[in-house]
Parts: structure tokens; sequence; C-alpha cells
């Protein structure tokens, strides 16, 4: 399964019709892996948005996973979900998710969760944050050395998250970040599609 890029974030937005704009605007600009994420949103809405938005990423051939939400993954019949320390038991997760649904683990600094996460057949592992994040300022920060040490053990795509901009990304994708997810940096640019492109580009200069 081919995982390299931009990982495009949604923000938490109550506004459909602006979420489903900036979304658009991101994968025009080369995002081929949305997730969907809101904290904030109600059952009904957080229904809605996702749908929507597997609605859209499917015009443009890219994936949606859902954030910390297996049940709406399932649901709506997402790309697959990303599952935070909170959200229930990997193995159950990974049982539940087809064959070619993507499971993402969030393994902030701990290398050991990253190994279990690789052990119950994750599709990647998350670690972050690398910067300071205005999404979430008390994030745990984990270290560029890590991405170096989980690139030699592990074997499976890595994604870099957390305060990441298109000026310091650059570090990420040289220390070994196979995704960078991004939320405040490209939804809150000026121009949406051409930050997708630059985050793209940055890929483009660093093949495999």
């Amino acid at each position: 399964m081919n995982l390299k890029g931009l990982y495009a974030v949604t923000p938490d937005l109550a506004d459909t019709a602006d979420l489903l704009r900036r979304a658009r605007l991101a994968l025009e600009g080369g995002a081929r892996l949305l997730q969907y994420r809101n904290k904030t949103a109600e059952a009904a809405l957080r229904r809605g948005q996702a749908a929507a938005l597997l609605r859209l990423s499917r015009d443009f051939g890219a994936r949606l996973l859902v954030n910390d939400d297996l049940a709406l993954a399932l649901e709506i019949g997402a790309d697959g979900a990303h599952l935070g320390r909170e959200d229930g038991d990997l193995a159950a997760a990974r049982a539940v998710l087809c064959p070619g649904k993507i499971l993402g683990v969030s393994c902030y600094n701990e290398m050991e969760r990253a190994r279990e996460a690789k052990r119950i057949g994750a599709d990647y592992a998350a670690f972050g944050s690398f910067f300071a994040s205005a999404t979430k300022p008390g994030a745990v920060r984990a270290p560029f050395e890590l991405l170096a040490q989980a690139k030699r053990e592990l074997g499976l795509p890595l994604a870099a998250i957390g305060g990441i901009t298109l000026d310091n990304a650059p570090q990420l994708v040289g220390a070994g970040a196979d995704l960078l997810a991004v939320i405040s940096d490209l939804f809150e640019a000026a121009d949406i599609r051409a930050r997708a492109s630059a985050y793209t580009q940055l890929f483009a200069e660093n093949p495999p």
C-alpha cells in the first residue's frame, strides 16, 4: 500500500460547505490522503460531514480516513480509521476493518506502541508532536531521532504530525517521514491549493 505524501487533516468546522470547499482545494493541490477530524461536532453532523468528504475524495481518487471513530468509519464505508490511545483495542479494530482498509495508529513518542501497531497489522505509525502545535498545545514532543529508529525497525510508512509548516517540513521528510499530517498550515493558508501543491512537491523532490 503506497502511503506517501501530504496527509491533509481537516480542521474543526461546523460549516460543512466551507469544510468541503477547503478539502476540495487541498485535493486539487495534490493531497491523496485525507483525514476527517472534528472534535467538537455532534454525531449527526460528523456523520454528514464524513460521508460528504468521502464522496469528494472519490472524485479525486483519494482516500478518506476517520479520526478516533472506528464505528463511523465503518458506517460510511471510509477507506480506514486513525486511532489514538483512547480509541479502543487496536487488534479488534484491525479485525473488523476489511482487507485493503487502512489502519493508522498514533504512537506519540513511544516506540513500544509503534511495535505493537506493527504487530497487529497497522498500515502506518504516526509520531509527534514534532513542533509546537496550536491544535494540541499540550501534546508530548517527539524527537527527530525517533523517525530514524522507526524507519530502521518497523518497515512501516511513518506519519509525522504536530506543528508542521512548509518551512519545517523538509526536516521531517529528510528524517524519514513518509506522510506529513497537516492541519493549520494547510487549511488556514491564503491559497490552500498552492500550499497543498508545495507540500506534494516536497515528496517529488525526495522519491523513495
